[in-house]
């Protein structure tokens, strides 16, 4: 949940609207189709490796090239700075794919959106309207068409770009797309087919520009009157039927062809403490945790769902190391991969929350996220600085390079199932279509 911010700074007021610094090694370079640099000793195992394998002929390379995806192809022609900026998603500022911004300056060396992608390629990009990314229909679509163009001069993987598109309180294109009820609100009209509607029409607008990636739905059962961060976020306090409406949340953003995420695993609907500003712990047993938070999850998945992303709370009764959820393997290994046979992309929550920032520093926490399970680095607050912590850790053999390819497969295997290798057309005019409007006031209706 990458925190609701303007200007760089949180709006303590409206901290319950919102959740979810370069990708590159120092050194990374910056010019256009240039590779990343791979240390002597990795090219001269890589040429020793050559040497010492017969070369296969030319038919059974073909053979074995038609049997792989895009996504294995893809990764088989990486080196390791490659995959290890796959993991990293981030923000960059400004509204031009070519415009500068001092804020890019400060934090990347380089001025441009588009400069920010070509220097460190990093696996995604998520808008805010706070970093300046969003002003106008046509701007943001332009915006989506330029960053992935910089990240196909390299002629590798290609971007996914995200936004945090819950509606209701937490909505980055507020003033450009169709005005959508909250999953409070969709939960109150107890039909699941709204849920799944209002996701269609959010998913096909993001869609239209050039978005890919929605940080939703909401996966969180909020037993929490006082819970600071979810609460009309949640689609209601009942396990029950936040299930059914989060399953056809993710079916209506797949009829839509964009990729979903559940969050915030293992729940984030028990607390009283923000975990944008402080470390939330939720002390349900497993027992209570099996039944209370974990069936809107079990749905998701059930229902495909690409992303899962974690939270930054601690549950002690399912970890009693102290550790937050996102630097927990028994978490996110024992629990979402093993328990629940989540197969699919773990994301993290912003990395520059400080529930997560509580116990670490900044370059340890990357690390341990990754040991614990997750592919998917979330907005890491020094981005070379993060970058760096994980390729020292593989070089050491802290993190196998074999686990590296892992996240990224599946990253890629996302990229290719919602169609990022093929081209991607936009269509500002599309938002706000009267079906669309339809659609809206018919489950603002039902939903009073």
């Amino acid at each position: 949940m990458p925190g609701l911010r303007q200007g760089g700074v949180m709006l303590a007021a409206l901290l319950v609207a919102g959740c979810s610094s370069g990708t590159g090694a120092a050194g990374a370079q910056a010019s256009r189709g240039a590779a990343a640099p791979v240390s002597a000793s990795a090219a001269a195992s890589s040429a020793a490796s050559t040497a010492a394998t017969p070369a296969a002929s030319s038919s059974e390379a073909s053979a074995e090239g038609a049997s792989k995806g895009l996504a294995e192809r893809t990764l088989a022609s990486m080196n390791l700075r490659d995959k290890v900026a796959q993991l990293f998603t981030v923000v960059v500022w400004g509204a031009k794919a070519g415009g500068p911004s001092k804020e890019n300056q400060a934090r990347y060396g380089v001025a441009t959106p588009a400069e920010v992608v070509e220097k460190f390629r990093p696996g995604g990009v998520i808008l805010f309207d706070w970093a300046g990314n969003v002003s106008g229909a046509g701007q943001v679509a332009a915006l989506t068409t330029g960053l992935r163009e910089a990240a196909r001069e390299d002629g590798g993987a290609p971007l996914m770009i995200g936004v945090d598109q819950e509606n209701g309180i937490v909505s980055r294109l507020r003033a450009l797309v169709t005005k959508l009820p909250g999953a409070a609100q969709i939960g109150a009209t107890g039909q699941p087919a709204n849920a799944r509607d209002v996701a269609r029409v959010t998913g096909e607008e993001l869609r239209a520009l050039g978005i890919s990636l929605d940080f939703a739905p909401v996966a969180d059962v909020n037993v929490n009157p006082r819970n600071p961060v979810i609460g009309p976020r949640a689609y209601g306090s009942d396990p029950k039927k936040v299930a059914p409406m989060v399953g056809a949340a993710v079916d209506g953003f797949h009829a839509a062809k964009v990729a979903s995420v559940a969050k915030h695993f293992p729940g984030h609907g028990d607390t009283s403490v923000d975990s944008h500003t402080g470390l939330p712990v939720i002390k349900h047993t497993m027992s209570k945790w099996r039944t209370l938070d974990a069936p809107p999850f079990r749905t998701a998945i059930a229902h495909g769902v690409d992303v899962v992303m974690s939270a930054h709370v601690v549950m002690p009764q399912l970890d009693p190391s102290g550790d937050p959820a996102t630097l927990s393997h028994r978490i996110l290994t024992g629990l979402l991969r093993d328990e629940l046979g989540f197969g699919g992309v773990i994301s993290t929550d912003a990395l520059d929350m400080a529930g997560v920032r509580k116990k670490y520093g900044d370059s340890e926490v990357v690390v341990r996220a990754v040991l614990a399970g997750a592919d998917m680095l979330l907005m890491p607050p020094n981005l070379p600085k993060a970058y760096d912590a994980i390729l020292k850790a593989v070089k050491s053999g802290r993190i196998s390079e074999s686990r590296i390819d892992e996240s990224v497969l599946r990253i890629l295997r996302l990229k290719e199932r919602r169609g990022l290798f093929g081209p991607i057309r936009t269509d500002p005019g599309a938002l706000r279509s009267p079906e669309h409007l339809k659609v809206a006031q018919r489950v603002f209706a039902q939903s009073r």
